[in-house]
């Protein structure tokens, strides 16, 4: 799928390893991650936390101030990572391991696969720098590691939408019983569920507002752009629903297919991802075999191709996924 050209105006420079996606004035919270981490380890002690030199850049250098003795710094070696955190969690452990997820997942996939999954070990593996959220170019963009992990049978795969979204989610995690991926947000990262009365259920889809003319299905901080995108097309009397998709698998099939079902409008899947087996090739598939039919169908995700280097702001003008080129995307399609 070609993404549309980019819309010209002004835009602010960021630096190109910039991890925050938050906008100029937006509600904020710090390292909810790493806060939410070491309060789990305040009851659970049987969580560890492990990284790949990345401590900082994760946020579990709040875990290992905290609890060092229950702190692990692997080096530049993800594969030792894994097998690890693997080796970890078959002593009765739950291992937190960190790491970018470019690194976690194309660098260290077999050893996730099977030193981890194939066991079904209890590793909770969460990866900053999911998607287009660096300008450092493929070797940093992580566009396809939801596809990579989603072909890993009994992987569960999280991607959060804001700081709410990952403290809740933590807990979670950590409870469930099994191997789980989950994409990380970190640094300064924008509080937005807080507003739609939102708790984070692993495996549960959530509508966030109702609207009939549009659906938007949505992961990651696209939940977020999605929201700006259905005050925006209010303006303009297209009234859009959102729906935000925290788990990504195991999908929430039956929340999908009533929301699209109930109305006939067009289905727009917003991710952070490429287009090719993401969180937008699952609904259509989950559709398809259902034999439901929406009234449309789009996809508003990353271009399969590799990507270029440069600040975010261009980037995701660039690419699709600013609130912006959304917002003349979906009016598009309604024409």
């Amino acid at each position: 799928m070609n993404a549309p050209k980019s819309i010209a105006k002004p835009r602010l420079t960021t630096s190109a390893m910039i991890a925050s996606i938050a906008s100029e004035g937006q509600r904020v919270r710090a390292a909810p991650f790493g806060k939410a981490l070491v309060e789990l380890g305040e009851t659970r002690h049987d969580i560890v936390g492990l990284t790949a030199d990345l401590a900082k850049y994760t946020d579990l250098h709040l875990f290992a101030q905290a609890y060092p003795d229950r702190f692990f710094q692997m080096g530049m070696a993800e594969q030792l990572l894994m097998g690890a955190a693997g080796g970890m969690a078959k002593e009765g452990f739950v291992p937190f391991a960190t790491t970018y997820a470019v690194f976690g997942t194309r660098r260290a996939y077999d050893f996730v696969h099977q030193v981890i999954a194939e066991e079904n070990l209890n590793v909770k593996i969460c990866c900053a720098l999911p998607g287009l959220t660096t300008g450092y170019g493929p070797s940093h963009q992580a566009t396809d590691d939801l596809a990579m992990m989603r072909a890993i049978p009994g992987m569960t795969i999280v991607d959060p939408c804001d700081a709410l979204d990952i403290e809740q989610a933590v807990p979670q995690i950590a409870e469930h019983n099994g191997p789980v991926y989950m994409r990380l947000l970190r640094g300064s990262v924008p509080l937005v569920l807080d507003e739609y009365d939102y708790r984070f259920e692993l495996g549960k889809a959530k509508m966030l507002c109702e609207g009939n003319d549009v659906l938007i299905i949505s992961s990651g901080f696209m939940t977020m752009r999605s929201l700006e995108v259905a005050k925006s097309l209010a303006n303009d009397k297209v009234s859009v629903a959102v729906m935000h998709c925290p788990t990504i698998k195991p999908l929430d099939e039956a929340s999908i297919l009533q929301a699209v079902s109930s109305l006939p409008r067009l289905v727009v899947i917003a991710e952070n991802h490429s287009v090719i087996g993401g969180l937008g090739e699952a609904v259509a598939s989950t559709l398809l075999r259902h034999q439901v039919q929406p009234a449309g169908f789009q996809l508003a995700g990353l271009p399969d191709a590799f990507l270029d280097a440069g600040a975010l702001p261009t980037l995701h003008d660039r690419y699709g996924i600013s609130s912006e080129t959304l917002v003349a995307r979906i009016k598009n399609w309604l024409n």
